[in-house]
């Protein structure tokens, strides 16, 4: 079924606006899309958003490695080092910091008529990611290659021969801590 979906460009294309919408919907949903709430966060007042993101990080790694022991996906790691794992970050908390909103919950923000994201959102999403693609040949070079730790994940550390062993205490610390800021009222 996958390789099907991969073979045919146009439904690619249609299935990742569809998707698309869907997240966007679902961030509205879990009101993340508001800048009170992301600066309630960014303030740790408010906790809405850290919610959401561990909720997601259970979801996508149950989800994923699920699909992987079905034999349906094969993982593709990516090789990191120092040099995409902070400049990269800073770039992000920084853009987040000032404009209240993250690449994703700028364009949900839009959706919903806020004009200070699509500006400064949408248009800075445009002009860095035309940056990055112009200096990207020069930045590899310089920068994105310095102390690279290849393409190890947490499970290729640890001596598990079993995902799961892994995935499944961590989805438990996640929800256990989950629960714990919502007994707390956060």
């Amino acid at each position: 079924m996958l390789k099907e979906i991969y073979s045919r460009k146009y439904l690619q294309f249609g299935l990742g606006l569809g998707f698309g919408f869907l997240f966007g919907f679902l961030l509205q949903k879990g009101r993340v899309c508001y800048y009170d709430v992301i600066l309630g966060q960014l303030l740790l007042e408010d906790f809405t958003v850290l919610k959401v993101m561990l909720t997601a990080t259970v979801t996508g790694m149950i989800g994923v490695y699920a699909m992987r022991s079905a034999g349906w996906v094969t993982l593709h790691k990516k090789a990191g080092s120092i040099g995409t794992s902070i400049p990269g970050p800073l770039i992000f908390g920084i853009g987040f910091a000032t404009l209240g909103y993250c690449p994703g919950t700028a364009v949900g923000a839009v959706g919903h008529g806020a004009l200070d994201a699509l500006i400064g959102g949408v248009l800075g999403i445009m002009i860095g990611a035309g940056l990055y693609a112009a200096l990207y040949p020069k930045l590899k070079q310089r920068v994105l290659n310095v102390g690279s730790f290849g393409d190890k994940t947490l499970i290729d550390i640890l001596p598990v021969r079993n995902p799961w062993v892994v995935i499944v205490p961590v989805a438990i610390l996640i929800v256990a801590f989950l629960v714990v800021l919502e007994m707390v009222g956060f």
